[in-house]
């Protein structure tokens, strides 16, 4: 005879109890190791802030803080150290939007000035969610690969 109070029912219970946590916080399981798959109106939600970027490139260090408004518009500071030791600033302004997959920016001032309106830049990338205050993105055009975590917004470079 089966008997309700088994440990197999309260097993079931259990992992019923578990997903409806899951799905009350908006967070679905794991899509695989170390993402977390989320609605895209979470992660719209989630963009706004402040977001660092660091890496090297052909012996330049550089340091990139973007800083995603909820209106839309995006401010990116970036400083790049040469190994010389000569910096370099830049400050650059836009708009983004989050499509459900890929986050895109629309320069529309390239340090200080507008982008020539033969050449707007554009910058797109797949996105996905590590942890709550850090994403990965993959610009599939030009195959560049990038991290992003978030840090205060006085944080500039």
């Amino acid at each position: 005879m089966f008997s309700l109070r088994g440990p197999l029912t309260w097993g079931l219970a259990a992992l019923a109890l578990g997903g409806l946590f899951a799905i009350q916080d908006g967070i679905r399981p794991r899509a695989g190791p170390g993402v977390l798959t989320r609605s895209a109106h979470d992660i719209q939600d989630m963009l706004p802030g402040a977001w660092l970027r660091e890496y090297s490139a052909d012996g330049v260090r550089v340091r990139r803080v973007l800083t995603l408004d909820a209106d839309g518009t995006f401010q990116e500071s970036v400083r790049a150290v040469d190994a010389q030791g000569a910096e370099t600033r830049f400050e650059h302004e836009g708009t983004w939007l989050y499509d459900g997959t890929n986050l895109k920016r629309k320069y529309t001032l390239m340090n200080g000035k507008p982008p020539s309106r033969l050449n707007v830049p554009f910058a797109t990338f797949e996105i996905k969610f590590e942890t709550r205050n850090e994403f990965r993105g993959v610009d599939h055009v030009h195959r560049n690969k990038v991290l992003y975590r978030r840090v205060a917004f006085d944080e500039r470079p």
